[in-house]
């Protein structure tokens, strides 16, 4: 079963082929991280890492037992009591539930570990998959918006209850 874990500096091998291996896929639904990402990957880690020590964000990888990144669940923008959850899945981990399993727990450890109330989410319209994992997960539509361009839907979630 994979497993939850903190971003630590030992995961940045496996996170820099999970991001290359799905980078075309990605970039079907989500804005492409462009080629200074790959390019740049080891000072951007570096910078994930001091945001996350900082209590900025929370990064999250789930890794297979073998030691494979499958994805990456985020809470970034923390402030207040809330932050933007942010997640992918790797193309050949999707359709079997990891995402809904996985944001499942990190809301968990939003409240049991960081504290936050409120978690705000936000997908392309054109993501099907994504907005049903934010609606079996307890996400409510808040609205459109715009992602880079692209027409999305907003969601929040309160953790409140979960306290």
């Amino acid at each position: 079963m994979p497993e939850l874990q903190r971003l630590r500096p030992d995961h940045a091998p496996a996170l820099f082929a999970f991001e290359q291996e799905n980078r075309t896929y990605f970039a079907a639904s989500i804005p492409d991280r462009g080629d200074a990402y790959f390019t740049e990957f080891d000072a951007r880690l570096t910078a994930l890492l001091a945001e996350q020590a900082s209590g900025l964000c929370h990064f999250h990888v789930l890794v297979d037992p073998e030691g494979e990144i499958l994805g990456r669940f985020n809470l970034v923008d923390v402030a207040d009591g809330s932050a933007e959850l942010g997640y992918r899945v790797a193309k050949k981990a999707t359709g079997r539930g990891l995402a809904t399993a996985t944001v499942h727990r990190l809301c968990a450890l939003a409240v049991e570990e960081y504290g936050l109330t409120t978690l705000r989410a936000s997908t392309t319209l054109d993501n099907p998959a994504s907005q049903a994992v934010l609606t079996r997960t307890g996400f409510v539509p808040t609205g459109e918006l715009l992602l880079d361009g692209r027409p999305g839907i907003g969601y929040v979630r309160s953790t409140a209850a979960e306290a």
